[in-house]
This record gives C-alpha cells, sequence and structure tokens, in this order.
C-alpha cells in the first residue's frame, strides 16, 4: 500500500474519530441531563429531544468531511497528495472534538432551562448555535483543504 494512501486515511480517521468523539461526549452529558428534566415532566421529551439532535452536528460533519477524504485517499499515488488529506482532517477532528464538548455544555444548559421554563427554547438553541458556527468553520476549512488537493 503507497504511504500516501496511509496518510490520507489517517486524515479521514482524524475527521470522524476525533468529532464523532467529541459528539458522543457531548450526546451522552445532554442525554443524561434530558432524562432528568423528562422523569420530573414527560411532557418535555420532543423540547429535549431537538437539543439532543443539535448535539449530533459534530459527528455529521465529521463524517462528511471523512467520507470525502477516505473516497479520495484511496486514489492517491503519491505522499504529498496524502499529506495534503491528512492535513484536511485535522481541523474538523479538533474543532469537532473540542466544539462538541463546549456545544454539550451549553446544550445542557439549555436543556435544564427547559427543564424550568418551557417557553425558552429559542433561546437555549441560540447558545448552542454560536458553538455551531465553529464547527461549521472547522468543517469548512477542511473542506478548502480537500479541494486544494
Amino acid at each position: 500500500m503507497e504511504l500516501g494512501v496511509v496518510f490520507g486515511v489517517t486524515g479521514a480517521v482524524i475527521a470522524f474519530g476525533l468529532s464523532g468523539a467529541g459528539c458522543g461526549i457531548a450526546m451522552g452529558m445532554i442525554g443524561n441531563a434530558a432524562s432528568g428534566v423528562i422523569k420530573e415532566d414527560p411532557k418535555k421529551f420532543g423540547q429535549t429531544l431537538v437539543l439532543q439532535a443539535i448535539g449530533s452536528t459534530s459527528g455529521i460533519y465529521g463524517f462528511l468531511i471523512g467520507f470525502l477524504i477516505f473516497q479520495r485517499a484511496l486514489t492517491v499515488t503519491d505522499v504529498q497528495t496524502g499529506l495534503f488529506l491528512l492535513a484536511a482532517g485535522i481541523p474538523m477532528g479538533v474543532v469537532g472534538l473540542v466544539a462538541s464538548i463546549g456545544q454539550g455544555r451549553a446544550l445542557v444548559g439549555g436543556v435544564l432551562l427547559i427543564g424550568k421554563r418551557s417557553g425558552e427554547m429559542a433561546k437555549a438553541l441560540i447558545y448552542a448555535a454560536m458553538v455551531e458556527t465553529m464547527q461549521i468553520f472547522g468543517l469548512l476549512l477542511s473542506f478548502l483543504i480537500y479541494n486544494s488537493v
């Protein structure tokens, strides 16, 4: 197997592996908080489920860029291209990991807010959206590097 292929596949693993790990941590935190809220008021399941779903976005972004990198990595014939693909996976992986955990914390706060005041869903979403912006920037930078190959 070409060394460039190994580098490219490693970029795909970084993009999805790290952002997926952060997503899993975030969704675990959110689910834990949501379980406590719906234990007290089962009618809030729908609202807490929406917040839980938002916590999954970095995993989706990481999978998207990881899939693109992986597809291209399989056709790599030189080390330089493989290294560029490796570099393309790093922004999404690192930002996905760190921002997911931060977004998970914001979403836990949102779940707790919904637990106290169910009419505050918009505020809970806004806090999570602020962190989402960083995840989108990570995806964008990874995609720009990917497209430069």
